[in-house]
């Protein structure tokens, strides 16, 4: 973490004062840039400004970035567009301007309207989830940051991110959906797997799901993260089909037969390619699969 360098401090609006924006204009407050105004308008930005931004002035969005050096564009990613081409088309965007977004999903292509004015565009994606608490500033503290930016700002969108506590990580401007793609499947998709099996415990009969999965999911998740495929386990790795037909009949007439099907055959198709199954013990699977209706609607 940089709480103060010898790099030029500079004035910052934090447009959307919402979880992301609140805490990210802190952290740039305590590595020594003056966050001049932010823009937001439900009682719980005012309250969350006041809180992490105490002294900070709210008011509208072209009004704060005509005060700044730096602008921090911290609004959900369907309204990011139209944030920019809206100041753009008001006059707001000044020449030699910098612009950041924290959007996953999108890179720089996006600034294109304020980019014409002379604005830098770049993206800064902090790879981890926000509350909006001042706790939140610890989990910047070592987060990982998508940055993408023009070759000859690079060092400037890095410095940024070190300045916020962070570790910048290159993501190229072509390559910005797959990895925004690859962030929600490990973090959104894992929520959806977990809430669905414990939905089928409950189901089950058993009261408390999370003391079963707690454990087992810790541990799943940390094999999986230091040994990649040869974490897995369980009867799809091992060609076991007459348990997997017995899953799928179990969870017959159910939402969470498609989900487990599509699991099941991808697991299968990585226990392959890592010479965990043959091809003749993947085609046994498949048969079976089919046998037992997996693959009905």
């Amino acid at each position: 973490m940089i709480e103060h360098s010898d790099a030029p401090r500079l004035r910052v609006a934090v447009i959307g004062v919402g979880r992301v924006g609140s805490v990210m204009g802190a952290a740039l407050r305590r590595a020594g840039h003056l966050i001049v105004a932010g823009s937001g308008v439900s009682d719980e930005s005012t309250r969350r400004a006041a809180r992490l931004l105490p002294g900070v002035s709210l008011v509208p969005a072209d009004e704060a970035v005509g005060q700044a050096d730096l602008v921090l564009l911290t609004v959900p990613d369907d309204q990011l567009s139209s944030l920019i081409d809206g100041l753009a088309a008001t006059g707001a965007w000044q020449p030699g301007q910098l612009a950041v977004h924290t959007s996953g999903a999108h890179g720089i292509a996006i600034f294109a309207p304020a980019a014409a004015t002379g604005v830098v565009g770049m993206a800064l994606h902090p790879v981890m989830t926000f509350a909006g608490r001042s706790e939140d500033l610890l989990r910047l503290d070592g987060a990982a940051f998508g940055v993408t930016a023009p070759p000859e700002f690079r060092p400037v969108a890095e410095t940024l991110v070190l300045e916020l506590g962070g570790e910048p990580v290159w993501v190229p401007e072509s390559a910005r959906a797959a990895y925004h793609a690859a962030l929600s499947m490990g973090s959104n998709h894992l929520v959806t797997l977990v809430n669905d099996s414990s939905d089928v415990l409950r189901a089950s009969g058993v009261e408390d799901p999370v003391r079963l999965l707690g454990p087992l999911l810790n541990a799943s998740l940390d094999n999986a993260l230091r040994l990649g495929d040869e974490a897995l386990t369980g009867p799809v790795s091992r060609g076991d089909r007459a348990t997997i037909e017995a899953h799928l009949a179990a969870l017959h007439g159910t939402p969470f037969l498609q989900p487990y099907l599509a699991m099941a055959l991808r697991t299968m198709q990585r226990a392959h390619a890592a010479g965990r199954l043959s091809r003749e013990q993947c085609a046994e699977l498949i048969e079976g699969i089919e046998r037992a209706g997996g693959t009905d609607t």
